[in-house]
């Protein structure tokens, strides 16, 4: 690499010329966030500096007394001898890549990102740069989504069918950002929708922020023994399985994630159903990304790093992978990931106190 302008440190990546972190794991005097998933923001900095969309999420996220400062996106920002601007990633509401110049030299941290369409967020806009720090999740051949009209004509599709058959239709969805796509997305006119409070209290966040959404109702504010037969009920995947959703039978629990694209997981987790979309690039994507910035440096962070970068190398590029603490997707376990490595192998190129768990627990 030309310079470390960004480099990785006990407490996260550090730009020691501007003298602030970017998605720190530890607190820091300066913390310049990317999006507001835990993974990505933690508590406890004493600054925080966010793009404009994605404040009331963050603030949400992390308390009353954080100190948090927001700015629109592609206002120039001047810390120290650095330049530093925010760009719509796409990936939630107010997700951003960081660009950060100094002496003509410029770096883009990209955050968790997405190129699919999104009405819920600003759409991802690619930054040229000379390096580019990109995560790759789903950074496997194997990993490649639906357009959302397919998506949600089968998500649909799954929701009728259990309305026919006097069933709840269970959708298990991270709760900030992915279910929030999701209720943009569906039909609401097959039936009513319910939410689990940890998605309920993320939708209305959303709303104060000015995205609008369907009509949801909050479960637990429903009478006990109300029937939910031919609903549609959005919640987190740790409400899966526990004394919840009992109140929910008989029920169809589907799954919304980028590891349903692999074969065997759905099956593994008991599930009936699996929805292969995610708010992280498929492997195309990353591939189409890392083009569209130019850059000749790319350094690459959680995920399928390895293979991500030895691919990029076959191509000319000067790539490594960066070791971060972030987690992209929900974790899967070793046997999953296994799974995934052998596909891309095979294939080629009582109501209230249940919800009171944090969104935290689930994050994408």
């Amino acid at each position: 690499m030309a310079s470390r302008l960004i480099y990785t440190t006990d407490k996260g990546l550090y730009c020691e010329k501007g003298d602030f972190y970017i998605d720190p794991w530890r607190p820091v005097e300066r913390a310049i966030v990317t999006h507001a998933h835990s993974d990505h923001a933690r508590w406890g900095s004493r600054q925080y500096l966010c793009a404009e969309p994605g404040a009331k999420i963050l603030r949400h996220r992390i308390g009353a007394d954080a100190q948090i400062e927001s700015v629109a996106y592609a206002k120039k920002l001047t810390l120290n001898d650095t330049t530093v601007s925010f760009h719509p990633a796409g990936h939630i509401l107010g997700s951003s890549q960081i660009r950060v110049e100094h002496k003509g030299e410029v770096w883009v941290v990209s955050g968790d990102y997405k190129l699919d369409a999104d009405p819920t967020c600003e759409p991802y806009e690619p930054v040229k740069c000379h390096t580019f720090i990109t995560e790759s999740t789903f950074g496997l051949p194997i990993y490649t989504w639906q357009t959302n009209e397919e998506l949600f004509s089968d998500i649909n599709a799954w929701w009728e069918k259990n309305k026919r058959e006097g069933k709840t239709s269970l959708l298990l969805a991270y709760a900030l950002g992915k279910a929030q796509r999701l209720l943009k997305g569906v039909d609401t006119s097959i039936g009513p929708i319910y939410t689990h409070g940890a998605v309920e209290s993320l939708n209305q966040v959303y709303l104060q922020s000015g995205i609008a959404l369907p009509e949801t109702i909050r479960l637990s504010s429903m009478p006990r023994g109300t029937k939910f037969a031919g609903a549609l009920v959005l919640a987190p995947p740790s409400a899966y399985a526990t004394p919840w959703q009992r109140q929910l039978n008989p029920v169809s629990a589907a799954f919304a994630s980028g590891w349903m694209r692999v074969r065997g997981i759905r099956r593994r987790r008991s599930l009936d159903k699996g929805f292969p979309v995610s708010d992280h690039c498929d492997w195309p994507s990353l591939l189409k990304a890392v083009h569209l910035t130019g850059a000749e440096n790319v350094l690459v962070t959680h995920g399928y790093s390895q293979i991500l970068v030895r691919y990029l190398q076959e191509q000319g590029l000067n790539a490594d992978a960066l070791s971060t603490q972030y987690e992209g997707e929900e974790e899967t376990t070793s046997s999953e990931n296994a799974a995934a490595e052998e596909g891309a192998t095979n294939e080629g190129s009582s109501n209230e106190d249940s919800e009171n768990g944090s969104a935290d627990e689930v994050q994408e």
